[in-house]
């Protein structure tokens, strides 16, 4: 996440934006697909090996940097593990695993840079605490299909606003042109 954080303070917000957005569509796409029977998605699967781990390794460390952003990680782990073949139920222990190792570590850098916002930070902390909680009983007694109907939902939504954000920055920075003589 450390790296993570490095590339993404480097970058465009905008940029970051539609391809944050455009990212979460194609997952949410690839999801949906596989909730309408379009083509096979999940499995029962706990592990994998080969090619499809090293898949799984390079992606998480994809997702940290995305936690850099403040994307978070359980709807694109779900849809990762979906897609190789994985049953949905392993996506909580993965993101919780990875979220446990990046964080603090990604975190620093912020810390340090004094680029945070305390009370939201605090307060992201100590809402996490009955989420988790929540996920742990509540979500788990779901159906594995009424879940990742949440999941799509969510992950739409935040691609939606990803780009309509990207959308009303780039109409201000326009009009701020169009202003200036």
């Amino acid at each position: 996440m450390c790296f993570g954080s490095v590339i993404v303070a480097g970058l465009k917000r905008r940029a970051i934006q539609v391809g944050i957005g455009l990212a979460l569509i194609a997952g949410a796409a690839a999801l949906l697909m596989g909730q309408i029977k379009l083509f096979p998605i999940g499995g029962q699967q706990l592990g994998i090996q080969g090619f499809r781990l090293v898949t799984a390794v390079v992606s998480n460390f994809a997702f940290g940097a995305l936690q850099a952003l403040g994307i978070g990680l359980y709807a694109p782990c779900m849809i990762l593990v979906s897609l190789l073949g994985m049953s949905p139920l392993a996506a909580f222990p993965i993101m919780m695993g990875s979220c446990a190792f990046m964080m603090p570590v990604g975190g620093i850098r912020f810390i340090r840079g004094g680029t945070y916002h305390l009370r939201a930070a605090v307060g992201l902390a100590l809402g996490g605490i009955p989420g988790v909680l929540a996920a742990a009983f509540l979500v788990r007694s779901l159906s594995l299909s009424a879940l990742r109907w949440i999941v799509i939902t969510v992950v739409v939504y935040a691609a939606i606003m990803m780009l309509r954000s990207a959308r009303v920055g780039k109409d201000h920075a326009q009009n701020r042109r169009t202003e200036q003589p």
